[in-house]
């Protein structure tokens, strides 16, 4: 590529990257004009940490120096529409910049003199070892940000030894997504309006020798998607050329092939009620895992139904807009149920600095969900598989300078709130 080209290149990328930023609503918070200043605080998504207009995009996943390196790429790469949904937050989303900013408020005190030349990073769930507390989240219609979708992220997790959980949103059935995984991968469901529906499916699931599935449970709203509205109107193409049974509907779910749908009013779950806990834990042997718990009083109501795990999320600022970051969260359901069943977490996972914090909160393991996305947006499967492999060295950095050899190692003591 000639000079001119390569500097005509960087200032179209320069100018789309200027463009993003003024539709966010970040923009319109306090203190948005110091967003570029040498000495501010890093800056909370859906705002671009490490690239900014007057640096150079990386050109393959090895020159990622951190996962945000991914996020300007992917959303060059990745049509408006597709990549304001998944950055999207609601309302004025200050839900989804706290699952950043609380994290800075949380501080690590390290030990000292320990011997950590080798760190144990294996977790235990439901009697599986992984390698790493690291989880792939679910979220939905991955073939939005590479046409292998699913694939290539069951695929890169096979390659690093990670559990990945396939949403039920997801634009892969579970079977191709297994079969890529070669190995054990976990389900989330949206349950719908309709008890039947979701009975299906679960019982789908179990026939595909998935042994947890888990159940979203704090998508019962509607929701005002501003980052998304906005990015929409600069995407040029007809929804309805791929979007043919409408965004979100329930024939885009090819998990949902074969099952009669004529009972469902709405793919959301406004009627979700505990006693729908009940009756599914007749229907299936699956392990239930309820995600979107974050309060000690619902942690309580686990308890009392007998369901096999939590996973304390607040679906990364998209379901409400409550202003509570969900690491905040954590403590309060960790105190009542650490012990008796594993927790997992997401919301805002960034860092290894991140994933230690969760841990040392009480989670078992901790799932990530935008950066694998800005990963296989920016390169597909590689890309996905270096967001994940820099996590990974930098949560076994992290249990090294905390002085912690093994899981077991890290503990409440750990960690203070400042």
């Amino acid at each position: 590529m000639s000079a001119d080209k390569k500097q005509a290149s960087q200032a179209e990328s320069r100018r789309q990257f200027l463009r993003w930023l003024a539709a966010s609503p970040l923009l319109a918070a306090p203190g948005a004009g110091d967003l570029f200043a040498q000495d501010s605080l890093k800056r909370a998504d859906p705002m671009i940490w490490a690239t900014t207009p007057d640096t150079e995009m990386i050109k393959s996943p090895k020159d990622a120096i951190n996962v945000f390196d991914f996020e300007a790429v992917a959303r060059q790469k990745v049509p408006p529409a597709h990549f304001g949904y998944m950055a999207s937050g609601i309302d004025d989303e200050v839900t989804l910049r706290a699952n950043r900013t609380a994290f800075q408020h949380w501080q690590l005190r390290p030990r000292r003199l320990r011997d950590v030349s080798k760190v144990d990073m294996s977790v235990n769930l439901f009697g599986t070892k992984w390698n790493t507390p690291i989880i792939i989240a679910p979220t939905g219609g991955n073939k939005a940000y590479d046409p292998e979708g699913e694939v290539a992220v069951a695929r890169a997790c096979k390659a690093g030894g990670h559990l990945n959980i396939l949403s039920g949103a997801g634009a892969t059935p579970i079977e191709e997504v297994v079969a890529a995984r070669g190995g054990e991968v976990w389900f989330q469901l949206y349950a719908t309006s309709s008890f039947d529906v979701a009975a299906q499916v679960a019982r789908r699931m179990e026939k595909a020798g998935v042994p947890v599935m888990e159940i979203t449970v704090d998508r019962n709203g509607g929701r005002n998607q501003e980052t998304f509205a906005r990015l929409r109107r600069l995407d040029t193409r007809v929804c309805a050329s791929c979007h043919t049974a409408g965004i979100g509907a329930a024939k885009e779910r090819p998990n949902y092939d074969g099952i009669d749908l004529s009972g469902v009013k709405s793919m959301q779950s406004a009627n979700l009620t505990w006693d729908f806990i009940k009756k599914m834990r007749e229907v299936t042997k699956m392990k239930l895992v309820l995600k979107g718990i974050v309060t000690e009083e619902d942690a309580r109501l686990c308890l009392k139904y007998g369901v096999d795990g939590v996973h304390v999320s607040n679906h990364g600022g998209r379901s409400e807009d409550s202003g509570r970051g969900a690491i905040d969260a954590l403590p309060e359901v960790a105190k009542v149920l650490k012990g008796k069943m594993p927790i997992l977490f997401d919301s805002g996972v960034r860092r290894g600095t991140d994933v230690f914090k969760a841990m040392a909160l009480g989670a078992s393991a901790i799932c990530i969900g935008r950066p694998y996305l800005w990963g296989l947006g920016a390169f597909g499967q590689p890309g996905v598989e270096r967001v994940l492999e820099l996590l990974r060295e930098e949560y076994a950095g992290v249990m090294q300078q905390m002085g912690a050899v093994n899981t077991a190692a890290i503990v409440p003591e750990m960690i203070k709130h400042a």
